[in-house]
């Protein structure tokens, strides 16, 4: 019985191989023709072109699309041969998103760097470019920068950058006439003045940019002593004009403010101050008071700013204390300045100025 089993399947392969060779020219000759195509010779005659009853069609493919005007199918043909006969379809129909709308391509043509330009938008307004995101059309155009509200002398003298002084400009005469500069009176011409611009590390360790007025004199010298105390994150709490407090130095005091010119007398005399012409600064003057011994009805001390009567004990140890250990001294020392804490009946811990011939 086994031999019979045998012999039959012997007999079968030259016979399977032979109705597999007629079909396949079956199918050429017909597809060449050009009479029908490929895929509707197998519509057409599906017993010749997907075999027997018996082959089991192929589960749906999930990333074809449906009612997409084009047929797939895929069959098992004797066991050996695998079909996929499909009319062709766009590639963007293909795939788990076919049928669903593809989203416009990103522009590419807004500028994303960080210059300070703008980009023209389709309704003529602009958006700054530099941003990070592209502007709707309907916003607002936002500027990059805000115009220096300081113009800029021809004379400028720039030591470092952010460093720099300047005879005073119109602007900034008309920001100190009638507040530290008197509308009449005053005995110092604004040309004996330049506008000092600088950089600073205030309390919080954070880099600020500040202003002074000095006599030209020592212009030189207030850009090279802050740019070393800058480069040196030496702290200052403020550095502003005495203008933004009305010309009120105790006022200024107070609030830790170092400032240079001032066209006023020494507190409690007659007689012109330093400040007055611009040859004297006081620095961090909260933390260092001015101290005038016995002046007090009472006998006690006179100090000021009131508030800062702690700092006016020296023999403390405490932040911004100004001493001849301290880098803003040996700075300003080295420059020419002598320091208002090495004065005898009074001590002004804050202050440094200049002789001049």
């Amino acid at each position: 019985m086994s031999n019979i089993k045998t012999l039959l399947r012997q007999a079968a392969k030259p016979t399977l191989f032979l109705l597999t060779f007629i079909f396949i020219c079956a199918f050429l000759a017909r597809y060449l023709t050009g009479d029908e195509t490929l895929l509707e010779y197998a519509k057409n005659n599906p017993e010749l072109a997907y075999g027997t009853q018996s082959d089991i069609e192929s589960p749906p493919n999930p990333d074809s699309p449906s009612d997409s005007g084009s047929a797939s199918a895929e069959k098992d043909l004797t066991g050996a041969v695998n079909s996929t006969l499909s009319e062709t379809t766009p590639a963007s129909s293909a795939g788990k998103n076919a049928g669903t709308s593809t989203p416009p391509e990103a522009d590419t043509s807004i500028t994303t760097d960080n210059s300070d330009t703008y980009t023209e938008t389709n309704d003529g307004t602009s958006d700054a470019a530099g941003s990070g995101s592209a502007g709707n059309a309907d916003d607002t155009a936002i500027p990059v920068k805000e115009p220096d509200p300081m113009t800029e002398h021809p004379d400028r003298i720039t030591y470092e950058e952010g460093f720099y002084y300047e005879p005073l400009t119109e602007e900034v005469k008309e920001r100190i006439t009638g507040i530290s500069y008197p509308e009449t009176g005053c005995t110092v011409p604004y040309e004996d003045l330049n506008y000092v611009g600088l950089k600073y590390i205030d309390f919080k360790g954070q880099e600020q940019t500040g202003e002074l007025i000095c006599n030209k004199a020592i212009a030189q010298d207030m850009v090279e002593i802050f740019h070393e105390l800058y480069r040196n994150e030496y702290q200052l709490e403020s550095v502003r004009l005495i203008d933004e407090y009305d010309g009120d130095d105790t006022a200024s005091m107070a609030e830790n403010n170092t400032s240079c010119f001032n066209y006023r007398v020494v507190d409690g005399t007659a007689s012109l101050s330093k400040h007055a012409y611009g040859l004297a600064i006081d620095v961090n003057p909260y933390y260092n008071p001015y101290v005038v011994f016995g002046r007090n009805s009472d006998g006690s001390d006179y100090i000021s700013p009131p508030g800062s009567e702690i700092y006016a004990d020296r023999s403390q140890s405490f932040a911004y204390k100004i001493d001849e250990n301290d880098l803003c001294y040996r700075l300003f020392t080295e420059h020419g300045f002598t320091w208002g804490g090495n004065w005898n009946s009074t001590k002004d811990y804050q202050h440094f100025q200049k002789k001049i011939d």
